[in-house]
């Protein structure tokens, strides 16, 4: 199945955006009561909300439909980014450390 056509629908400065927004949430002490299984979530709404301000009086459903995906390709790219830097290789539950 190709999911190529979904890169249309990738806006890079939500997607950046988001991105940093989420590494704060995961690593700042003051966010520890929102688990990391909530993260996607938060920037689905997120990523839906800056794609809306950003396009403000011309908002309709691709607008949004970009920013929900926008939102959550960046919790994939955190993903990508953190596996790709993970010096030897090993799964964080081996190795004990994050990166």
């Amino acid at each position: 199945m190709d999911l190529s056509f979904l890169m249309d629908y990738v806006n890079l400065v939500t997607l950046g955006i988001c991105l940093c927004i989420g590494f704060a949430l995961k690593y700042a002490k003051l966010f520890e009561w929102m688990g990391n299984q909530y993260i996607p979530l938060a920037m689905l709404i997120l990523g839906t909300v800056i794609n809306i301000m950003v396009s403000w009086p011309d908002v309709g459903s691709k607008i949004i439909l970009e920013g929900m995906i926008s939102g959550l390709a960046s919790t994939g790219f955190y993903e990508m980014l953190r596996n790709m830097l993970r010096k030897d290789g090993k799964k964080k539950e081996e190795s004990g450390k994050e990166f």
